[in-house]
């Protein structure tokens, strides 16, 4: 081996020990290359070297969990019907794979069981709840069914009472409070201070904010300085991964795992 090859190694090795200090979050899978929240999606995730995987739930009109992220099928078909009207049966007749690839044709929405059986040792799955508390019940069988340690997950919603009862029934799993940046009514900004008060309350480990919120190292400090975590999504420029992982955020949600393992590690 040369001296270049060896100061190259060398140098990618430690490249990729800098951008591994950063999770890497599949954002509904691999959706950029993969039909998104299905089996193909998460299994190119983990080949795409992602540390977590994150999708979306909803509560079918017959009590099942539905992986999907809208909040009704006009994506999908001619006339959009709400997904909490549809049955485990209804659900499982539509065809998600399609519009991304022919290729994909016929894929159908997974179980979550179907998911997290994917999930290798050391990896975790990112569990968003779409709806409300009424999740709940058939959230915890299946988790429960599921043989997942708490560690192998986390669980995240902008519903704060949905997700406020859910640290109640999973007390040992992190839960973290996703939040838009968005001008509300007033014209105002949301603010940090109140969003770091409302986890603590309900005793959330977190913060999953989005990519336009102000994060720069005092940001993240603070968050840190008040016992949390702060997660960043959905993440597909390098300007902007790099400058939030120099920032100290502990994940990033991307639809590109493999495209921003290698964007970290060049920085």
């Amino acid at each position: 081996m040369t001296r270049f090859s060896r100061a190259f190694l060398l140098w990618w090795v430690f490249a990729q020990l800098a951008a591994s200090g950063v999770e890497i979050i599949a954002h509904r899978g691999a959706s950029a290359d993969a039909p998104e929240n299905t089996l193909s999606a998460m299994k190119l995730a983990w080949e795409q070297r992602a540390d977590a995987i994150e999708l979306d739930l909803w509560l079918s009109a017959d009590g099942k969990l539905v992986v999907f992220h809208d909040a009704d099928t006009k994506r999908f078909e001619s006339v959009a019907r709400k997904i909490p009207s549809l049955s485990w049966e209804e659900a499982q007749k539509l065809d998600i794979g399609n519009w991304k690839d022919p290729k994909y044709k016929g894929e159908r929405i997974p179980t979550l069981e179907s998911i997290l059986a994917t999930v290798p040792r050391g990896k975790r799955a990112v569990l968003e709840i779409k709806c409300g508390p009424e999740i709940l019940p058939e959230f915890r069988k299946v988790l429960a069914a599921s043989g997942r340690k708490p560690r192998d997950l986390a669980i995240i919603s902008f519903r704060y009472d949905a997700l406020s009862e859910s640290k109640k029934i999973f007390p040992n799993i992190e839960h973290y409070f996703l939040h838009d940046y968005k001008k509300d009514k007033a014209g105002e900004y949301p603010q940090l201070q109140p969003l770091i008060a409302r986890c603590k309350e309900a005793g959330f480990e977190g913060l999953n904010l989005n990519f336009n919120w102000p994060i720069d190292k005092k940001f993240t400090e603070t968050v840190k300085a008040a016992g949390l975590k702060l997660f960043v999504w959905t993440v597909d420029d390098s300007a902007i991964a790099k400058r939030i992982a120099e920032a100290g955020v502990d994940g990033i949600t991307t639809n590109r795992p493999k495209w921003l393992r290698d964007q970290l590690a060049t920085q």
